[in-house]
Order: structure tokens, then sequence, then C-alpha cells
């Protein structure tokens, strides 16, 4: 009996919490739904009514749709091959014995707690800069003409901007598997004659198959909502070069000031994350199974 009064009192106690957190998530979500059936511009707010899927419509219809949806995938995947190859191979150089092997990890880990916009400023004004940033310097150093990187490759320095944020997350998870590998096996192998390359192709890539997974679930959940450093670098531009699907809604909302279409692709966002999430999730679910 009294544990049946225990558990009803530490239910009463959460209850609070819980109902504070679904009002927290619900109500953004159930507004979003909401008006995304609405027609609701902010520049002509009187006319108002009920548009059903109208608003869905446009969204997808839009051009820059297929463009913002093809930039996402682009962002995404680029960012996910960079960090997992560079976080191996920093992994595995980090865990040889060093000197100031704590210091270079932290030098190395110390980027993913620099704030999007920080980042994406440091390196829209001093490195990637045409006119005044170090890599036009070593340009002119070198007698080549400075490179103009998020006027002509904006997608790619956008893909090396994030990259550089999110490596050092990959290579700390990473470190962490490979800290856990049984020193025994590796050292047979090499007593039984197995070079570095077999060794890291049959013993160590084995062993970060599980790590690898997180790490690819993880962040993919983070890019697919990434804005700050597009907001901050290249506003989307040129053109729709690149503009991600985070970014056009928020270009549908309060650039256009179309609130309605806004919402629309906010929930089309929603749909598209939660397939990748709902796909990533039973692809690690397999993997940890094996």
């Amino acid at each position: 009996m009294s544990t049946q009064h225990s558990r009803t009192a530490a239910r009463a106690m959460i209850s609070p919490a819980v109902m504070l957190l679904l009002a927290w998530m619900l109500i953004p979500l159930c507004m979003t739904l909401y008006y995304s059936f609405r027609r609701y511009r902010l520049l002509t707010p009187e006319r108002q009514g009920w548009v059903g899927f109208g608003n869905y419509e446009n969204f997808l219809t839009n051009p820059a749709f297929f463009h913002a949806l093809t930039n996402t995938l682009l962002l995404v995947g680029g960012v996910l091959i960079i960090t997992v190859v560079f976080g191996v191979l920093l992994a595995i150089l980090l865990d040889q014995p060093i000197w100031g092997q704590g210091i270079v990890r932290i030098l190395v880990i110390a980027p993913f707690f620099v704030m999007p916009t920080v980042s994406a400023l440091v390196w829209k004004n001093m490195f990637m800069n045409p006119v005044n940033g170090l890599f036009a310097y070593g340009a002119k150093a070198l007698g080549l003409q400075p490179y103009d990187f998020l006027s002509q490759a904006p997608l790619a320095s956008i893909i090396g901007i994030v990259s550089w944020q999110w490596l050092p997350f990959a290579t700390l998870i990473l470190l962490t598997a490979i800290q856990s590998l049984d020193s025994e096996q590796m050292e047979a192998a090499e007593m039984d004659g197995a070079g570095p390359f077999s060794r890291f192709f049959f013993i160590t890539l084995p062993h970060l198959a599980r790590a690898i997974t997180v790490v690819v679930l993880i962040q993919t959940i983070f890019l697919l909502s990434i804005f700050a450093e597009i907001l901050v670098t290249t506003n989307g531009g040129p053109g729709t070069a690149s503009t991600n699907l985070t970014y056009l809604v928020y270009a549908e909302s309060l650039l256009n000031y179309d609130v309605g279409e806004g919402s629309a692709g906010g929930v089309v966002a929603i749909i598209l994350a939660n397939i990748v999430a709902i796909f990533l999730m039973r692809m690690i679910g397999k993997n940890l199974d094996a």
C-alpha cells in the first residue's frame, strides 16, 4: 500500500513539470498547424480566412522548395562525410601518446563550444573575406587572385563552417569509442603480422561502427535545422544557392510576410525531419542489436 502511495505522490510531484513541457511543445505546434490552414499575411492581416491545403500547395510548388530541399540534403550529407572521416582520423591521432596530449584535446574540442553566430561571423570576416580575409592574404602572397568563397561557392562554404563546428563533437564520441578498444587485440594482430591499414579496416573501424551511427543520428537531427550560419553569411543567396528548408520557412514567414505559407513550410519540415529521424533510429537500432 505504501508503495502505491509513493508512486501516486511521485506522479503528482512530476505532473506539473510534464504538463509544462507538453504545453511548451504542443502550443507552438498547434498554432503552427492552425495558421498553416489559414490565409494570414502580415501586410494585410484583415484578409484572413480558411484556405485548407492551399498554403501547402503554394509552398510545395514554390520553385525555391526543391532548391532548398536539395541544399538541405547536400548540407547534411556533406557535413556528415567531413565530420565522420576527419573525426575518425583525429580520434586515432589524439589516442596516440604525444606531448601535451590534454592541451591538444582541449584545443581540438574547443570549436564545438563557440556559438554558431560567432563562428559564422569569424569565418565570414576573418577568413573568407575576399579583401581582408586570411585566405585572401594567403592567395595574394602566392601571387593568386583571391577567391570570394561566399559568393562563388556559398553552399560549400557553409558546409565548411558547419563542419568545423561539429567536427569536435564527432571526434570526442569517436575518441571515447577508440579508448574502449581492447589493446591486447591490437597487439595480437600486430604480432600476427597485420599492418596498420589492416588493423584499422578490420579491427578499429568495425569497433567504431556503433559510435559512428550515434554521431550520424545526433548530427543529422541538428543539421536539418541549420539557420544561423546561413543568415549571418549568405542570407540564403546568391538567389537560392544556399537556402535550406529552415531558411526558406524563415523567408516566407518574415521576409515575404506570409505566415500561412511559412507555417505550412514549417509543418512540411517537421514531417521530413521525423521521416529522417525514424529511418536513422531504425538503422541505429539494427546496428546496436547486431
